[in-house]
């Protein structure tokens, strides 16, 4: 098996370092500028997004495409916490969604969407699964 062209490689690394870097300033964006604070949930999402940014940013700069032994299991577990996170927002879990305050906001709400129709968990969640399935790819495409 011949290993594909560093560019393409190199071209689906700067993909996948993108895709995290619009989550994570969408996120500071919603939190910072909208006034919107996340729940104990988004923080935790937020745990494993933010150091993928850097991370691939790194990862760009160095060209290292051994970059998904170290960002894959970030990236599963914060797509696992948006799984759940978006069964709970879907009501599939009969558990309520806890507040980071006694006064703070629920995902639950309809300010938690986006264009009132795609809630933030399932963004989330498509942006852990999207870096996910790229990082799949920039291991085949590197591994002989």
């Amino acid at each position: 098996m011949n290993p594909q062209p560093p560019s393409m490689t190199w071209n689906l690394l700067l993909l996948t370092w993108l895709v995290a870097l619009v989550s994570t300033l969408s996120a500071l964006f919603i939190g910072e500028v909208m006034g919107q604070a996340p729940c104990v949930l988004c923080w935790f999402q937020r745990a494993f997004m933010f150091p993928l940014a850097v991370i691939l940013a790194i990862a760009c700069y160095r060209s290292d495409f051994t970059v998904w032994r170290y960002a894959l299991p970030l990236t599963v577990i914060g797509a696992a916490l948006a799984f759940v996170h978006t069964l709970l927002y879907a009501g599939l879990i009969p558990q309520p969604i806890q507040p980071c305050t006694a006064t703070g906001p629920s995902c639950s709400g309809a300010g938690m969407t986006l264009f009132g129709v795609v809630p933030l968990p399932a963004l989330a969640l498509f942006a852990f699964i999207l870096i996910a399935i790229l990082l799949i790819i920039i291991r085949r495409r590197t591994t002989p």
